[in-house]
């Protein structure tokens, strides 16, 4: 092992150490510590209303390590019947990134359904970058998931980033196969956020909560 690798995994190791794994889910606390999923949206909403609708705190479903709010009782019937029909892909982490087994980035208003599987993005550049591709990115990511699946998020996206997978694309190379496939189009403009932020300061999800470089959704009561 080389000593810039030995230094990576020791830096990894550490971050762990200081500030934990991460939920294995995309994942925040609402107000009675419930960990829920996509900022308290309703799963069922995007296949029967086609938009991402917000669910209720009274209308929920806890499953092992998350709880999906729903709008109506019809809906909280409906996934009863069948969860795996209604639930994100990859934990509700963005589906982009999960093509390169990393766990980061939700955004309940960024979403697409593709062959009767709901997938969540984290962010418009994650969905555009998807898009480019769809069955390449779903391919590589249900490849990755049983890997990633039972690591907490910060975990896996740490040890990804410092240990790429073999087809790992960077921003700059999606970017320039975007502008290739789209002469005249600009590249979205996003803040994503600083990866200090991404990975240690704040939960998946935030910049949808909070309102960064997007309007703010504000987390599940």
């Amino acid at each position: 092992m080389s000593i810039d690798r030995m230094r990576s995994v020791w830096v990894l190791l550490l971050s762990i150490m200081l500030v934990g794994c991460g939920t294995r889910y995309a994942t925040v606390p609402d107000g009675a510590g419930r960990p829920v999923m996509l900022l308290g949206h309703d799963p069922v909403a995007y296949f029967t209303r086609g938009q991402a609708v917000r669910g209720m705190a009274d209308q929920a479903v806890s499953l092992p390590d998350r709880t999906y709010y729903f709008s109506s009782a019809e809906h909280r019937a409906m996934f009863q019947a069948d969860p795996a029909k209604y639930e994100p892909q990859y934990g509700g982490f963005c589906a982009s990134g999960a093509a390169f087994a990393i766990k980061l980035g939700s955004d309940p208003t960024a979403w697409q359904i593709e062959g009767g599987r709901l997938f969540i993005f984290g962010d418009i550049l994650g969905k555009t970058a998807w898009q480019l591709d769809p069955a390449w990115n779903i391919r590589h990511a249900d490849a990755e998931w049983p890997q990633a699946r039972d690591r907490g998020w910060r975990a896996q996206s740490l040890m990804r980033y410092i240990d790429k997978v073999p087809h790992y694309q960077t921003g700059a190379q999606i970017r320039a196969e975007y502008e290739r496939r789209h002469p005249g189009q600009a590249w979205p403009r996003y803040d994503v956020g600083s990866m200090l932020t991404n990975l240690f300061l704040k939960p998946p999800g935030w910049r949808a909560a909070e309102g960064h470089s997007q309007p703010a959704l504000g987390y599940p009561p």
